[in-house]
């Protein structure tokens, strides 16, 4: 694994895959492909084909086997489109099979023990289920048992393909060669973005290259294109590939908040352009990287963190989540919108050797957002909710702690309804318990969700709490508990609800 330690250097699409040549056959002319984050690409091809004048049919082998006919564009001067047909069944022994049905075939058996050979012809009848053919006056199933049985045909179906292949007939004013450009969406082709962090702790930075993944499963290779990628989920009916899940609903120990910033890359439409330098060959059923960005010294620092759900007593202590918290903006040394992947954190050890400490995914990031990102379960600082005590109080003594009303973000509390609602009131006091195995002392930012319950219970009050609180929303409220080396510290909060 190859980490960067170099100087920072700004974000751009290196040229790993410039100037690959690749030595297949290939039909293809002036390729440039561009491939969304969705599974699909569009393919634009220029060939130099010899037209004749009139009406004749050209044939494009080379094209993608997963070609989405619908959506081809053709075009070349003084040329106009008749009709078009894409040939999908590909040269293959079963295929092959399946078309022989009803014709003559040649049967070569060799005798295991002499190597002689004998010849037999034999009509296909079936290959539903297995191979019937008729020999003479009789009828046999050639079995798939490793015996030496050979079958030669006479000749290749007319509508079998050995590579896919686009037949246009076209309505020409004139003969000659001239460039003849194709255009068309395909599924198959994707990419995604894979980060790889190495986690300094006592600089609080993290040194980040980013990798764009290219996987190719069209079934033709794409050769010499000239390639780019967009980052962003265009709407497609054809489905193909999802990208990797947003930061998680309320519960989820990462967190996202959205960047405002602009970052210096070409954007199209609603989308963000990654070009890859130079000419690459990206070959069927084949996987590869690029890199797309390599910086160093990004502000980053640890978080142990926990979240609690409303009245839920722990059985067991349950581990913090072990945190690693960044800002993609160019203050905070990244400087760039990040397309969804996966980022992997590794960390060095006493040899100086980058051990890998967790990965999670990311959604398609604004620059300037501030990442929280789970990397793993804490070994040493566990936590445990529980609550302590929970009694019903009077009207009387709700309204001792008035003083302590959370409205909502309007300032107001929605009532709605005729019925009468009893005025039941509660009084519930949480102990949170922190332990740290540890030789230092630990922060763990532990929430306590649940809070809002609607539009008839979100009027809640807390009267205590050991260690101040930050209210995130209507729903959370963060405590900041600092635990001491090898050591563990309670914190009751007390909170006073109709719920």
């Amino acid at each position: 694994m190859a980490l960067a330690t170099a100087a920072p250097c700004a974000l751009v699409a290196t040229p790993l895959l410039a100037q690959e040549i690749s030595t297949e056959p290939n039909a293809q002319g002036d390729v440039s492909v561009t491939i969304y984050n969705d599974g699909q690409a569009l393919v634009q091809d220029i060939r130099q084909i010899a037209f004749e004048r009139g009406r004749s049919r050209v044939e494009f082998p080379d094209v993608s086997a997963q070609i989405r006919p619908e959506t081809l564009s053709f075009a070349a001067p003084d040329t106009g489109i008749v009709e078009q047909n894409f040939d999908f069944d590909l040269l293959t022994p079963t295929k092959l099979m399946e078309k022989a049905i009803g014709q003559t075939v040649t049967l070569v058996r060799t005798n295991p023990a002499t190597g002689s050979e004998t010849r037999e012809r034999a009509t296909v009848l079936s290959t539903a289920g297995g191979v019937v053919v008729q020999i003479g006056d009789r009828i046999e199933v050639l079995r798939d048992d490793g015996l030496p049985v050979r079958v030669i045909f006479d000749r290749v179906p007319p509508n079998l393909r050995a590579r896919p292949t686009l037949s246009v007939t076209i309505e020409s004013s004139r003969g000659g060669t001239r460039p003849a450009s194709l255009r068309y969406l395909t599924p198959g082709l994707g990419w995604g973005a894979d980060y790889v962090a190495l986690y300094d702790e006592g600089r609080g930075t993290i040194d980040m290259q980013g990798w764009v993944t290219l996987t190719n499963s069209t079934g033709t290779t794409f050769s010499n294109a000239d390639t780019l990628l967009v980052a962003g989920n265009p709407n497609s009916g054809s489905g193909g590939y999802a990208p990797p899940p947003r930061y998680g609903g309320r519960s989820s120990t990462n967190s996202f908040v959205p960047g405002t910033e602009s970052p210096g890359r070409e954007r199209l439409g609603d989308f963000y352009l990654y070009p890859i330098s130079g000419r690459t060959t990206i070959a069927n059923n084949q996987t590869k990287q690029v890199s797309f960005l390599d910086v160093q010294g990004v502000a980053a620092r640890k978080i142990y963190g926990r979240t609690v759900g409303w009245l839920s007593s722990d059985g067991d202590p349950v581990p913090a989540a072990s945190q690693i918290a960044f800002n993609s903006s160019r203050d905070g040394g990244l400087g760039d919108a990040l397309p969804a992947g996966t980022v992997r954190f590794y960390q060095r050890d006493r040899q100086g050797n980058p051990q890998f400490i967790g990965e999670n995914q990311i959604g398609h990031t604004p620059m300037g957002s501030e990442l929280t990102l789970k990397t793993g379960d804490a070994f040493d600082v566990y936590t445990q909710a529980e609550v302590e005590k929970r009694e019903t109080i009077t009207g009387a003594e709700w309204e001792k702690s008035a003083r302590w009303r959370v409205l909502d973000e309007n300032g107001s509390v929605v009532r709605q309804g005729t019925l009468e609602r009893p005025k039941v009131f509660y009084r519930t006091t949480i102990r949170y318990t922190v332990t740290n195995a540890h030789s230092s002392p630990v922060k763990v930012e532990l929430v306590q969700s649940g809070l809002d319950r609607g539009w008839w219970g979100n009027d809640f009050r807390v009267t205590s709490e050991d260690v101040p609180g930050e209210q995130l929303n209507a729903d959370r409220r963060k405590y900041v508990i600092e635990v001491p080396a090898n050591g563990k510290r309670e914190v009751r909060v007390t909170y006073e609800t109709r719920y």
